[in-house]
């Protein structure tokens, strides 16, 4: 699990989450109001509320209007999440199961942490090499 991981407030703009993804190699923004998850924005989502390539709308017009876009209007609101106690593996096959990367980290509703595909593909590699390592060293 990734503790305590940036998120960003239902008020915010898009183009500001996207550009706070961008700067932090993320492709998730858990979404966080009076300390409590509300919803998750994912790159996917930021990309899907910008406009299309056929839109009437001059630039200025678009650029304005995206930036009054907030992310509580594109986010997936009550997101599937986990308890800070939970395995990696049944956190792994819940992803695999509703084809989601990440799942967000919960204790009494405040968020805690986020556990990502990068999370679990670490752990494994760990886990591999710390068998490599015994077997080398039984």
């Amino acid at each position: 699990m990734t503790p305590n991981p940036q998120v960003v407030g239902p008020d915010v703009p898009v183009p500001e989450a996207a550009r706070m993804m961008k700067q932090g190699g993320f492709r998730r923004l858990p979404v966080v109001k009076d300390g409590r998850l509300v919803g998750i924005v994912t790159d996917r989502d930021l990309k899907e509320a910008m406009p299309s390539d056929a839109s009437s709308l001059s630039i200025w017009e678009l650029n304005y209007l995206i930036s009054k876009l907030p992310v509580g209007e594109v986010m997936s609101k009550d997101p599937i999440t986990i308890g800070e106690n939970m395995p990696l593996q049944a956190a792994a096959k819940l992803m695999l199961e509703h084809k989601i990367g990440g799942l967000p980290v919960v204790q009494e509703g405040r968020l805690v942490g986020i556990v990502t595909v990068s999370d679990v593909l670490r752990a494994y590699l760990e886990r591999e090499a710390e068998l490599l390592v015994g077997a080398e060293s039984g």
